[in-house]
């Protein structure tokens, strides 16, 4: 089923020659109203009439989040305040908060392509959308209710947080849909479990979880813990909320990212070149039909590769790999790149070990070292010290194996790690402390 047929399988050239009219449309726009892209693209003689081909994008500078920063709150905004009806922001706990406005025509797109999302992932009018994301300054809560509201179906504005009301709401308004964060869907199974709730008694059939990267491993788990479907969504604040791209449920292989609103392209981070399509490297976002706050070639830090294959469903836009993790969350362990994500696959595939864990990185007498604190189930903890030891040195050797990194590892006893209503921590770095 699909939400909007007539631009959700548009033949690739008519995605191509309307994304081309939509960027010269928005280059123009921001170069005359945008100081910050008209100092930019003045920088590298890259006024709008110069873009002529779609390839003439790779010209053009890219924004950082740190120019959000630097030009923080309204800097960026293309339209007078006047004209903002929604303004959401980042935590800002590395910094200011990133801030970005939304006119009135950008909360009806939002809606749109989360409708559209919604229905990719096998959601219709007649369901029941149980809306645990948080409601906010973060996109997710309101990105999710509008779009389930668009869809005709009904939406419960959960958000985060009092779970075991969570659990019996679900039992009692019969939710079909759970949206929330992937580690927080696993902790909606554990205390489910305590209170001898079992899923397979629920309505729900299909769980969208985005906000943080999780792999394939994970969704195994949650669906044999919910008893459901479990579709990636992406989006992040400043390209425009959830709803960038989502898994189709027909094909769970790569999400859809909605071209005829955003370009994407894949980057070397480290050196800016753009790769072809199937390489892995940093995902770029051009938004090409954003009012308040268009972005232009906008660094996400994501890690992922473009898939242009066709897809089952018929669907015509591209899509992107699962986020194998971000630039930013990268740890380099005595030179070693490591990702929390690869660590994930290892510990999830080993009996005993629960899918909650936390990396403790510091230095010790200029070494780098690495922790890797996880939990153990209930039988497990309660068995010989032998054999906790022989867990421990397997899942050391696995790491090892896979990573060629050498770890610490502390077994810790159930619920020990701190469960998040959001996003999960998962990676302390003492270094920065020092």
């Amino acid at each position: 089923m699909i939400w909007n047929d007539e631009f959700e399988t548009l033949p690739r050239e008519v995605i191509e020659s309307l994304q081309l009219k939509r960027l010269q449309q928005t280059l123009q726009r921001v170069y005359a109203t945008v100081p910050f892209y008209r100092r930019q693209l003045d920088k590298v003689g890259m006024t709008p009439d110069k873009v002529r081909s779609l390839a003439d994008l790779q010209r053009l500078p890219f924004t950082l989040k740190q120019d959000m920063r630097d030009n923080y709150p309204y800097g960026l905004f293309a339209v007078p305040l006047e004209q903002i009806v929604r303004i959401h922001a980042s935590s800002g706990t590395t910094g200011k908060p990133t801030v970005v406005g939304y006119t009135r025509r950008d909360i009806d797109t939002w809606a749109e392509l989360m409708a559209r999302s919604f229905v990719a992932a096998g959601a219709h009018k007649g369901d029941v959308i149980h809306n645990a994301y948080g409601y906010g300054l973060f996109t997710g809560g309101l990105g999710a209710h509008y779009g389930a509201e668009k869809l005709g179906a009904s939406v419960i504005p959960m958000s985060g947080g009092n779970t075991k009301k969570q659990l019996m709401i679900m039992q009692d308004f019969g939710s079909t849909v759970l949206t929330c964060t992937p580690s927080y869907s696993l902790y909606l199974a554990e205390v489910a479990a305590e209170e001898g709730i079992d899923f397979k008694s629920l309505k729900l059939k299909v769980g969208i979880f985005g906000a943080e990267p999780w792999s394939e491993e994970i969704r195994k788990e949650i669906e044999a813990k919910l008893n459901l479907k479990a579709i990636d969504i992406y989006g992040l604040s400043e390209i425009l909320g959830p709803g960038v791209g989502i898994e189709c449920i027909e094909a769970q292989k790569g999400l859809h990212i909605w071209e005829d609103h955003f370009i994407p392209e894949i980057i070397n981070p480290e050196t800016g070149e753009v790769l072809p399509h199937g390489e892995h490297g940093e995902l770029v976002i051009t938004t090409i039909t954003k009012e308040g706050i268009p972005m232009i070639r906008y660094r996400t830090r994501d890690i992922t590769r473009i898939i242009p294959e066709p897809c089952i469903c018929g669907r015509t836009h591209v899509r992107l790999e699962r986020m194998s993790g971000r630039t930013d969350d990268m740890l380099i362990i005595r030179g070693v790149n490591v990702f929390p994500s690869q660590i994930e696959s290892v510990l999830i595939n080993i009996e005993g070990v629960e899918p909650h864990y936390q990396l403790i990185v510091d230095r010790e007498e200029n070494l780098d070292t690495l922790e890797v604190q996880v939990e153990v189930n209930e039988q497990t903890f309660s068995d010989e010290v032998k054999i906790l030891q022989s867990l421990s040195s397997r899942i050391r050797k696995e790491i090892k194996d896979m990573l060629g990194v050498t770890c610490k590892v502390r077994l810790v006893e159930p619920k020990t790690i701190a469960r998040s209503e959001g996003k999960a921590q998962r990676v302390i770095d003492k270094r920065k402390e020092q």
